[in-house]
């Protein structure tokens, strides 16, 4: 392959700018670009075209989107079989670019790899891994069991008189950043009899 070879797209713009502008233009919020620059790359660089919208799913949206884009692009590959070339079904890749744009935007993932974990000094990792290998390397032998293991589904636990009630109000209190669907959870926990749960709002 010569090394004058330019990847080209339909129109005959530069496949990598148009890639390019592609993530960019979605970052921005702009479905007009984002539209237009997937068209241009679209039959003949259709694959790389998901690839790219599942890779803005997780670089550049606050959100939980990814699901959503695989999604659209399982039912984009059900509407194409045995169709050749796979140009039907655009409106699935039109869905995920309006979904994307108006997604809540963060770069903190690629920041996190970027700018932490790139950057990380050795010297703090080596220190980190010192500080961690005797936790790391205790032998199942010498492993201590914690007491909140021992519940109610457990043989010792229900001969220490552990109760379901017990269980769901000390794995209720235990979770770090909670927020539970039903606002009156607690009167749910506490009352031995069917409360009907109540919406937190």
């Amino acid at each position: 392959m010569s090394g004058n070879y330019q990847r080209v797209t339909k129109s005959g713009y530069d496949f990598y700018e148009v890639a390019s502008l592609l993530q960019k233009s979605l970052r921005r919020g702009d479905v007009v670009y984002g539209a237009r620059a997937a068209n241009e790359l679209f039959p003949m660089f259709t694959n790389y075209v998901w690839n790219r919208l599942m890779t803005v799913s997780a670089e550049d949206c606050a959100d939980m989107v990814t699901q959503e884009i695989v999604a659209l692009y399982d039912g984009w590959e059900k509407v194409n079989q045995n169709k050749k070339p796979k140009d039907k079904g655009r409106v699935f890749i039109a869905k995920a670019i309006v979904l994307l744009a108006k997604s809540r935007h963060s770069r903190d993932a690629d920041v996190l790899n970027i700018l932490v974990s790139d950057r990380f000094p050795e010297e703090e990792l080596r220190a980190a891994l010192a500080e961690a290998e005797p936790i790391i390397g205790v032998d199942k032998t010498e492993m201590t069991i914690p007491t909140y293991v021992y519940d109610v589904h457990t043989r010792r636990g229900r001969k220490m008189g552990m109760t379901k009630q017990k269980f769901l109000r000390d794995e209720e209190d235990c979770l770090t950043d909670s927020e539970s669907m039903f606002g009156n959870l607690n009167d749910m926990i506490e009352t031995p009899r069917y409360l009907a749960p109540q919406p937190l709002f």
